[in-house]
């Protein structure tokens, strides 16, 4: 029953200390819809971070609205992703990242984990400059000011974490809600053209706005989310029988429909901003500072300005807590190692600022735009190889039994999909080949001509994997609670046994329990004294003493009546410290188990005379049974 511990995997849970805390049997069903509510608004604040406020702004700046069909076909692009995602945590109970270390190799394990936790550095910086950004505006601090609080606000956002989901979640709605407003006033004072709004959802490609398109597209479906989702979903209480799995389903999915949505409305709400007001006077704008002190000017209020920077900090808040619960899940599932979450949260916050603080203190406010289109490059880079796998896991009938995507889903998926790895390669070749240009190097483009074929030959193995693992279940793995402990199980007979006895009243239960379990197993006993005389402790085996030949005679005639029970039996005399001793003759003589005498705890006596079973069973890896 035991397995390869090689091939073997400890099933940690995800999220542990929020795992199925929210109770999801409730009387009515607008109480398990609200109950089933929140995993999906934690999503979408990555949906509506800074990445999405730069390719937004320059989308309305340049072509007014009619790129609105492109954050709308982003959005149904997501809602079918997540909706992947969710599926995987509830039916399988593993997130993305446990299910990948289940699948593959732990090398390919390790750099799906590496890839991760480039793509979660990346996000993470997306929301430091956020929040830098916002406080640049409505407080006017410089930005390096801004970088230090970002690092310290860490700790305000770690302190709701330790109140619990539900509260975390109230939290995030909270600012989610302060973002909406803010884009509703603005939209208000910007009186965008409703009629070319809604002609703006019809698709089409204006000149040179391809580059755009790719980077709305890149800066919507985000990598780490897929791993977050999965997770969070695995904070609701859900039994494991198949009807309460597909009522989870229905509330998850409608849970992701409407806070997607609301996600759409404020992507939405940035580029009808753009175009209305920036648009409409022939500025192209490229930085989110810019776009703040135009607002003023070109709306007449400095409401504007306001709502834009309380938008845009609240942006970067929310989104830290979600880049921090992402950046413990794929630490956890793919190579469990839990660390301190002040601990994980202060490695990748400091990973995120160390670019952010050179690039500001070099190039000031116009690199961190730079910084930012660079960090949804990053994520565009990662992005495939978190999509590949969600999708091959849920298409696996082994793996979600009747919950395994149907064809059309399969088909849809693997269509998004492909189209969203095209655009995202033709994304990063435009960047690749745009840097050569500003940085003519035959090292650079070795290295990145070398990086981009490991990149696709990786990415190509994932595609093939399920050809060569023929479509099995996980690997074995050890689960938690019995089923954990059955699986542990290991039934290796008992062949010896080392009695060791201290000639003294204990000596008669020892015996009797090594016995017992003799007959059970057909074993040998082995009857053990040590003789801690003054003399055996210096001559050793060299003396036959009164006191050594008692000791044998003692053995000795143990043994003639442990033989009429039909046990085979062998005595042995050993001189010195007994728990050395002990120690010294288990060791060399291949014992399966250990059985020994205790006399309670007398720490004086233990003190005076020495103490025996401590020392001995500190210093053995074999079983002890103590009899008092």
């Amino acid at each position: 029953m035991a397995k390869n511990k090689e091939e073997s995997h400890i099933h940690l849970k995800s999220l542990g200390e929020v795992h199925s805390s929210v109770n999801t049997q409730q009387p009515n069903i607008f109480r398990r819809i609200f109950a089933f509510a929140g995993p999906a608004y934690l999503i979408s604040v990555g949906y509506m971070d800074p990445g999405n406020w730069a390719t937004d702004l320059e989308g309305g700046s340049r072509f007014g609205y009619n790129l609105i069909w492109v954050i709308l076909m982003s959005n149904l692009v997501a809602l079918i992703l997540q909706t992947l995602s969710a599926r995987l945590g509830i039916v399988t109970g593993k997130d993305l990242a446990q299910a990948c270390r289940s699948e593959y190799s732990k090398t390919t394990s390790f750099i799906l984990w590496i890839l991760a936790e480039v793509a979660i550095a990346a996000c993470d910086l997306a929301e430091v400059l956020g929040t830098i950004l916002g406080l640049n505006l409505l407080f006017k601090l410089p930005l390096l000011w801004g970088a230090v609080i970002a690092l310290f606000d860490t700790f305000l956002l770690l302190a709701i974490q330790r109140l619990g989901i539900r509260k975390m979640e109230l939290f995030i709605v909270s600012m989610i809600t302060v973002i909406a407003l803010g884009f509703i006033v603005n939209l208000f004072l910007a009186k965008p053209e409703w009629k070319s709004v809604a002609s703006g959802f019809i698709p089409s490609l204006p000149e040179g706005s391809l580059y755009i398109v790719l980077g709305i597209i890149g800066a919507t479906v985000m990598p780490h989310n897929l791993y977050l989702h999965s997770a969070l979903v695995q904070t609701r209480k859900v039994s494991r029988i198949v009807d309460s799995k597909a009522a989870a389903l229905r509330y998850n999915l409608l849970d992701s429909a409407v806070a997607l949505n609301v996600a759409f409305f404020v992507n939405a709400a940035i580029l009808v901003l753009s175009a209305s007001v920036f648009y409409k006077n022939g500025i192209v704008v490229t930085e989110i500072q810019q776009a703040n002190k135009l607002l003023e000017q070109l709306v007449g209020s400095n409401f504007a300005s306001i709502a834009f920077g309380l938008a845009l900090l609240c942006s970067g808040q929310s989104s830290t807590i979600t880049g921090t619960l992402a950046g413990q899940i794929v630490m956890e599932g793919f190579i469990h190692i839990r660390l301190n979450p002040v601990i994980r949260r202060l490695l990748t916050r400091s990973l995120a600022l160390l670019p952010a603080v050179i690039v500001i203190a070099i190039s000031g406010d116009k690199g961190t735009y730079k910084l930012l289109i660079l960090s949804q490059v990053i994520l565009s880079l990662q992005l495939p190889f978190a999509i590949i796998p969600l999708i091959q896991f849920t298409s696996n009938k082994v793996k979600m039994g009747k919950f395994a995507s149907n064809l059309p889903l399969k088909l849809l998926a693997w269509v998004v999909s492909i189209i969203i790895i095209i655009l995202n390669a033709k994304l990063l070749f435009d960047k690749s080949v745009s840097f050569l240009k500003t940085y003519p190097s035959y090292l650079l483009s070795g290295l990145i001509i070398t990086l981009s074929l490991l990149i696709g030959f990786f990415l190509l193995y994932l595609l093939l994997f399920p050809i060569f693992n023929k479509g099995k279940g996980w690997k074995g793995e050890h689960i938690e609670g019995a089923e954990g402990v059955i699986e542990k199980i290991e039934t290796t007979p008992i062949k010896n046994i080392v009695v060791a006895l201290g000639r003294d009243g204990s000596d008669a239960q020892v015996i009797g329990k090594a016995l017992s379990l003799a007959k059970m197993g057909d074993s040998l006993i082995t009857l053990l004294h040590v003789a801690d005389s003054a003399a055996g402790s210096v001559y050793g085996t060299e003396i036959y003493d009164e006191h050594t030949r008692k000791d044998e005679q003692y053995l000795v005639e143990i043994a003639e009546q442990i033989r009429n029970y039909g046990v085979p039996v062998e005595i042995a005399l050993a001189f010195g410290n007994p728990a050395s001793e002990i120690i010294k003759f288990v060791t060399s003589h291949k014992t399966d188990l250990l059985v020994m005498g205790a006399h309670g705890h007398r720490l004086l006596s233990d003190i005076l005379l020495g103490e025996t079973v401590d020392p001995v069973r500190h210093k053995l890896s074999i079983p002890i049974l103590v009899v008092r």
